[in-house]
């Protein structure tokens, strides 16, 4: 009776899996496995025999070991300075990290970003080592690297970032029971669709149609940060009057006998620091408008809400008329929700922590604490 370890292979199912096999430990695998069985005394005909290999292979690797070009050696090349190296070795990895880190210009390249092409060369030039470049992208894919869109980003450089930062989180922390605190910001809608990534069949694009004529609306929305709900309103024209609609809103929706006091945290858009918005301001004594610091979106946690509707509404829509794409937006902004987010880690640095301690502090008045959390 055969043994229960036996199995019956077929000789083609079996050819397959040798060929899966040595794939899987091409090179230096194969090698630190002969070398390990080397070194437990086993001859040549024993590890050929177990390792599906050939004796040669044995002897090939011990002298490329002893010649110290084991680790660019490559069984099925006779010339080592011509083989290809496919398992990423620790002192590999520093070396493709460290190109990563510089940009190509810096190495004589006319290129503003890497290629899986160039980094193979790049290593070639500075390690000796030949990769091709599908073999540099499964490295890149090993190092947890990804092929993706850069982003745009403002530089950050306000005199007053830390002040302003500190006030908002001072009012964020210290809300009364009859105070409220919003973020708010506009948007614009177009009928010209956003494009963005979706599920496809591989070796096909889906294709988004373009409306011809582009339309655009604009909306304003207020974030309360209590509640995660966004007061909205649609204009045609992204003017102070857009603004002083949202302000009207939320003058409508926060009463004055339940809400004394009315935060509202903008950016530094002209819109905002319009006269007819002074004007309304000095008549409704409960608003307060503080100002984020330029080019800081990270700061506005409306932003989040925003992108958001991008990805349900806007982006890779297929409407035709503009009117319904708004009422996506704000059918969107009416039913999902709430949108509850924290104060992005920008507000909880160590200089921002110390500027609120400050506010804190035992030399700032009780009356003057109450009016800046107000």
């Amino acid at each position: 009776m055969p043994k229960a370890t036996i199995v019956n292979i077929p000789v083609a199912e079996q050819a397959r899996m040798l060929a899966e096999l040595r794939r899987a430990r091409y090179g230096y695998l194969l090698a630190l496995h002969l070398l390990l069985l080397c070194a437990a005394g086993r001859t040549p005909s024993e590890i050929a025999a177990v390792l599906f290999c050939s004796r040669s292979s044995v002897y090939r690797v011990v002298k490329a070991y002893r010649a110290g070009t084991l680790t660019f050696d490559d069984p099925g090349e006779e010339d080592p300075s011509r083989a290809r190296l496919r398992i990423l070795t620790p002192s590999l990895k520093r070396s493709v990290l460290a190109i990563l880190k510089t940009v190509p210009r810096a190495c004589g390249w006319c290129r503003t970003r890497w290629s899986c092409a160039t980094l193979a060369l790049e290593v070639q030039a500075r390690r000796g080592v030949q990769v091709s470049a599908e073999t540099m992208r499964r490295w890149l894919h090993d190092l947890g690297w990804v092929w993706k869109r850069a982003k745009l980003a403002a530089k950050d450089d306000d005199p007053q970032r830390v002040e302003k930062l500190a006030r908002i989180r001072f009012v964020f922390e210290h809300l009364p029971a009859t105070a409220a605190l919003f973020f708010a910001d506009e948007l614009d809608i177009h009928l010209l669709p956003k494009v963005g990534y979706q599920w496809m069949p591989k070796g096909a694009q889906v294709e988004v149609l373009t409306p011809g004529t582009n339309e655009k609306r604009y909306l304003a929305g207020a974030l309360d940060m209590c509640t995660g709900t966004i007061v909205h309103r649609v204009w045609w024209r992204k003017t102070h009057g857009l603004f002083l609609d949202l302000l009207a809103a939320l003058d409508q929706a926060y009463p004055p006998t339940q809400f004394t006091h009315l935060s509202v945290v903008v950016d530094n858009y002209k819109i905002h620091k319009a006269q007819a918005v002074e004007l309304w301001l000095a008549a409704h004594p409960r608003f307060a408008l503080l100002f984020l610091p330029t080019y800081c979106p990270k700061a506005s946690p409306i932003e989040r809400a925003f992108g958001d509707v991008h990805d349900k509404c806007t982006r890779n829509h297929r409407r035709k008329w503009l009117w319904t794409v708004v009422k996506d937006v704000e059918q969107h902004l009416s039913f999902n929700g709430p949108w509850r987010y924290e104060l992005s880690e920008l507000y909880y640095s160590s200089d921002v922590t110390a500027a609120v301690q400050g506010l804190l502090s035992a030399e700032t008045a009780p009356e003057e604490i109450s009016q800046l959390a107000a």
